[in-house]
C-alpha cells in the first residue's frame, strides 16, 4: 500500500510539473521547419486528402520530454533509483543505475535548454515508435532518444563531442523525420552493422574498418590503448584482455539531408585482468571502480564492464567517406574482483 501511494504521489507531482514544463517547452522551441525543397513541393503539388495522423506527433513528443525532465529531476533529488529505472531503459538504464550507485544515491541533476524534436512519421499500427530530441543539457548539446513499448522511456543519451556538429536531419513538408531501415544500403554503413563494425575498430584499429570509420578517441585510439595496457599488464605479471561487443539494445537511425544517416547505438566493453605469477601479486582496482568492488586491490581477477552509447554520422553511398562518431556517453557500470 505504501508503494502504491508513493507512486501515485510521484505521478501526480510529475504531471503537475510536466504541465508547466510542457507549456514552456512548446512555447520556447518550435519543431524544426521542413526543408525548402519539401515545402516547395507541398505548395506546388496537387490537392490531396489529409494525411493519416502519425502514431506520435511533435506535440506528443514535447509532452513526453517535459514529463521526463520533471520526473527525472524529482527522482535524482530524492535518490530514488528504483523509480528512476522505470523511466529509463536499454543502455540508459545501465548508466542511470551506475550514476546513482557510484555517488551514494546522489546522482547529478541537470539543467535543460530549449528542445528541438525529430519525430519519425510512424503509422498508427507501429507498436514501437521513438523520437529524438536535441537539447542543451548542462549547457552541452545532447541527443536524447525516447522509445515506447507500453510506456515511454529514455533509451539513449549522448553528448555532442567537442568540435563536432550534428548533421541536419531531413524533414518532410510537415516537419517529420524519416527512419533509415536496419539493412538500408543507401548509406556507407547500414544501421544494423554500425555497432559490430565500431566494436571491431575499437579492438583492432584502422585495419579492422578499411577506412569506413574515422580515426579518433572513440575508435582507433581505443585499440592503441588496449595494446599499451596489455603490454603493461604482461610486464607486471598479469594477463589482460579488453573486448568491445554489441548488445540487444535498439539501434536508431534518422535520414539526414544529402542522403546520409544519423545512427545511434550502444556497445559494451568487458575488461579482465588476471594474475599469472606468485600469490603476493595484487591487481590494483581503479578508483572509478571502487564503488562496486569496495577494495583497493584484488588477489586473483578483476572484471570491469563499461556501457557506451554513440551517435555516428554516416555518409550516403553515393558520396562515400569515413563515418564520424559525433556524440558519446558512457561509464563503468559493473565491476567484480576476487
Amino acid at each position: 500500500m505504501r508503494t502504491q501511494g508513493r507512486r501515485k504521489a510521484l505521478a501526480l507531482t510529475a504531471v503537475l510539473l510536466a504541465g508547466a514544463a510542457g507549456l514552456a517547452a512548446c512555447s520556447a522551441s518550435s519543431p524544426p521547419a521542413p526543408s525548402e525543397a519539401a515545402a516547395a513541393t507541398a505548395a506546388s503539388g496537387p490537392p490531396t486528402s489529409a494525411p493519416q495522423r502519425p502514431a506520435v506527433t511533435r506535440a506528443d513528443a514535447a509532452e513526453v520530454f517535459a514529463t521526463f525532465v520533471a520526473t527525472d529531476d524529482l527522482l535524482r533529488a530524492g535518490g530514488d533509483l528504483r523509480l528512476a529505472l522505470e523511466i529509463n531503459r536499454d543502455a540508459e538504464a545501465k548508466l542511470t543505475e551506475a550514476a546513482f550507485k557510484s555517488t551514494g544515491g546522489k546522482p547529478p541533476r541537470y539543467t535543460w535548454g530549449s528542445p528541438t524534436f525529430y519525430v519519425p512519421r510512424f503509422g498508427p499500427g507501429d507498436d514501437s515508435p521513438w523520437f529524438t530530441v536535441r537539447v542543451a543539457r548542462d549547457g552541452r548539446p545532447t541527443l536524447l532518444t525516447f522509445a515506447r513499448s507500453g510506456d515511454w522511456r529514455l533509451s539513449s543519451a549522448t553528448r555532442l563531442l567537442s568540435g563536432q556538429k550534428a548533421p541536419v536531419i531531413a524533414l518532410d513538408a510537415e516537419g517529420y523525420a524519416t527512419v533509415v531501415a536496419p539493412g538500408d544500403r543507401s548509406v556507407t554503413i547500414s544501421p544494423q552493422y554500425m555497432g559490430p563494425l565500431h566494436a571491431t575498430v575499437a579492438e583492432t584499429g584502422a585495419t579492422g574498418a578499411a577506412g569506413l570509420i574515422a580515426s579518433g578517441p572513440y575508435t582507433t585510439d581505443l585499440a592503441e590503448e588496449i595494446t599499451v595496457e596489455r603490454d603493461r599488464a604482461k610486464a607486471d605479471g598479469f594477463s589482460y584482455d579488453s573486448i568491445f561487443s554489441g548488445n540487444d539494445y535498439p539501434v536508431y537511425a534518422l535520414r539526414t539531408e544529402g542522403g546520409g544517416a544519423l545512427i545511434q547505438y550502444s556497445l559494451s566493453r568487458n575488461t579482465t585482468t588476471t594474475t599469472k605469477t606468485a600469490e603476493d601479486d595484487y591487481i590494483p582496482v581503479p578508483e572509478n571502480a571502487r564503488w562496486a568492488v569496495n577494495a583497493h586491490v584484488v588477489r586473483r581477477t578483476l572484471r570491469l564492464t563499461e556501457t557506451h552509447q554513440y551517435a555516428t554520422s554516416v555518409p550516403p553511398s553515393s558520396a562515400p567517406a569515413a563515418a564520424r562518431v559525433i556524440a558519446h556517453d558512457g561509464t563503468l557500470t559493473r565491476a567484480s574482483g576476487e
